[in-house]
């Protein structure tokens, strides 16, 4: 199954606020938007995949919209995928693309 590109596209309208230059490049079967080579965001069939810093994966968790990314059939180490539901809003989105960026940051 393809990725979502609507989507992916209102992921690139967003990005075009920030200062950082990002990059696309298909990965999982679909899409991801790197900073620097590090993965940030992406899109993977109709779920918005998100690199979180480890300190922020409880918090994100909880909420009922967010689950572990088992890409692999188990658990990814600072990854969670965001379901539809939540990330109806722009504000929603850039929430997420603001803790993927993060997550890149720390990486550096």
């Amino acid at each position: 199954m393809a990725y979502n590109t609507q989507l992916a596209n209102r992921i690139k309208e967003q990005l075009q606020f920030f200062q950082e230059v990002f990059t696309d490049k298909k990965m999982f079967g679909g899409i991801a938007f790197l900073y620097k080579g590090k993965m940030t965001i992406g899109v993977i069939k109709n779920k918005l995949m998100v690199r979180v810093i480890s300190e922020k994966m409880e918090t994100e968790l909880k909420k009922p919209t967010v689950t572990p990314m088992d890409f692999t059939k188990k658990p990814m180490k600072e990854f969670i995928y965001v379901l539809e539901d939540g990330i109806e809003t722009e504000l929603e989105l850039l929430h997420y693309i603001e803790l993927g960026l993060e997550h890149a940051k720390s990486k550096l």
